[in-house]
């Protein structure tokens, strides 16, 4: 598959959030989503984005953008970094790379 750029449809995609609740693009049809992907919790490149994210959280909301954070890190691996750094969106845990290979 050939790399997504800005604008693109994103893949499909069927995993657990961080609260191990099912998340799926679809639910999101019609919206914007800013979809980010990012290596690992807690290291320094990944939290500073995280964070940049979480400060301007809400003029992505008033603007009617949602974000979602994609890693292969663990659903508890996103919770402490959800709650140590405060993020108010959501964290797709993809453990079995699947949609980080689609």
């Amino acid at each position: 598959m050939s790399d997504l750029k800005e604008g693109d449809l994103a893949p499909a995609i069927e995993a657990s959030d961080e609260n191990g609740e099912l998340i799926t693009l679809a639910e999101y049809r019609g919206k914007k989503v800013v979809l980010y992907f990012y290596p690992k919790d807690n290291t320094p490149g990944c939290t500073a984005e995280a964070c940049d994210l979480r400060d301007n959280y809400s003029q992505f909301i008033e603007q009617g953008f949602e974000i979602i954070g994609v890693s292969a890190d663990s659903e508890k691996s996103h919770q402490k970094f959800k709650n140590k750094y405060g993020l108010p969106f959501r964290l797709i845990s993809d453990a079995d790379k699947k949609v980080l290979q689609d």
